[in-house]
């Protein structure tokens, strides 16, 4: 899946055309695009199954896996997708952000729950940022994935986001296996600043 929205992003012609400015317009250098595996989920509703399905994937585990649906369509639809890691590395959900300007259609979208992705213990490029958290012995958590992803750019590499939820015990109790510090950078409006209060009673 990863592959998939990965080669849609950079080597087809909507890919370019249609998801990688949303990336460029941020900022992002080809680097960080690869470097986070940032990738497009291209309109239609069976692109993704059909190119599982002929190669010999099994349908019922990418339906347990969330990247399909019980009649056989694909999940993540015209969507820039920000790839989920555990923090060993490895793949295990996405995140779409919508390009429709449908109002209907939410911002984002996860993974749903999985035996391999519980977004309650998963903090968002915690893989990446975990040795510099170390490092710095202090771990910033911030609300969004390109929040996480333009400061990395700029050199700031022990930042965090959570992974479609507000901030959990357990993902708490993860930061801590690398620091006892916890800076908060989320938004300066009234969710923001109520969201930090939050957290640093969590903490």
């Amino acid at each position: 899946a990863a592959d998939f929205f990965k080669t849609n992003l950079l080597d087809t012609n909507d890919g370019k055309a249609i998801a990688l400015p949303y990336f460029k317009e941020r900022g992002f250098l080809e680097s960080t695009i690869k470097k986070f595996e940032l990738g497009f989920a291209p309109d239609g509703y069976k692109n993704f199954a059909d190119k599982a399905a002929k190669n010999q994937f099994n349908e019922e585990f990418l339906q347990t896996l969330g990247l399909v649906s019980k009649k056989g369509y694909d999940f993540f639809r015209n969507r820039v997708m920000f790839t989920i890691h555990n923090v060993s590395g490895k793949i295990i959900a996405f995140a779409g952000r919508t390009l429709s300007t449908d109002k209907k259609q939410p911002k984002y979208i996860n993974s749903p729950e999985t035996p391999i992705y519980n977004k309650r213990k998963v903090l968002y490029a915690l893989h990446l940022a975990k040795n510099m958290v170390r490092k710095k012995d202090n771990c910033y958590i911030v609300e969004g994935y390109t929040d996480v992803i333009s400061l990395f750019q700029n050199g700031v590499e022990n930042v965090v986001a959570s992974s479609g939820t507000s901030l959990t015990s357990d993902q708490v109790r993860l930061v801590k296996r690398y620091t006892d510090n916890i800076t908060f950078l989320y938004d300066g409006d009234a969710a923001g600043i109520k969201a930090s209060f939050r957290g640093i009673d969590m903490i």
